[in-house]
């Protein structure tokens, strides 16, 4: 059963995932864990249980120094974002954090969707992050829908192994549709055939971060709340 906390944490092994894929990196500061992803030049803080100058200061720095052009802070519902804001943090996104058992998204059809490695139609930061789909032991697979030959959507399914509190849980990250090729199945196709590819690395239960705008489509998918998170943006450099 997916919980807030191991909402955060899969959230947090993707983007150290993608990190260690692209030549980035994790690290600390007083109470704040960082990640680094040098493919779209930005900072994230992940889910700090206090906000102070004494963490969010050297991160800060740190991240001008790697060349971030922008800094992502990822709260929990808790947390005050006074100290946040005084930095200029500015409110961005709501988290969604919805889950389904592995096989629910499953019961409608996936075979518009598919595992694709490397999809020649792929560029710039979305290309390097492909590498993420490359690691060993395999945690990341990298789906693409078609409509005949023309890409319309992409998704990834992750399986991280030895994360605490994660265990035979996978999760759906970055499902993004074209805007033509929207409401006529392929976000769907996506959702079924990234489930599947987690069921079968080992997950029993899924976790999805849904926009606003597929939160609905998860709900019609199997999907439940689990509940909401914050996020403030601030660019730097």
């Amino acid at each position: 059963m997916a919980t807030i906390a191991s909402c955060q944490r899969l959230q947090h092994a993707w983007f150290t995932a993608l990190a260690s894929a692209t030549g980035g990196r994790s690290f600390g500061t007083h109470e704040s864990r960082w990640v680094w992803l040098p493919a779209r030049r930005q900072l994230m803080l992940m889910f700090p249980d206090e906000i102070s100058a004494a963490g969010i200061r050297p991160g800060l720095a740190e991240g001008s120094r790697l060349g971030a052009s922008s800094v992502t802070a990822w709260l929990g519902g808790s947390v005050d974002p006074a100290p946040l804001e005084a930095f200029g943090f500015h409110r961005g996104p709501q988290t969604c954090w919805m889950t389904a058992p592995v096989q629910a998204p499953q019961a409608w059809p996936g075979t518009a969707a598919a595992v694709e490695i490397q999809p020649p139609e792929v560029s710039g930061a979305d290309a390097e992050e492909l590498r993420v789909g490359h690691s060993q032991p395999r945690q990341a697979w990298h789906i693409a829908a078609r409509d005949s030959a023309r890409m319309t959507g992409r998704a990834y399914a992750f399986y991280p192994s030895g994360i605490a509190g994660l265990s035979e849980v996978g999760g759906i990250f970055s499902l993004a549709v074209g805007a033509s090729s929207r409401r006529r199945g392929f976000g769907t196709a996506l959702l079924s055939s990234a489930a599947a590819a987690a069921e079968a690395a080992g997950a029993k239960d899924l976790i999805v971060n849904a926009t606003a705008p597929g939160q609905d489509l998860c709900a019609a998918r199997g999907f439940s709340l689990v509940g909401r998170g914050r996020t403030y943006t601030m660019a730097i450099g």
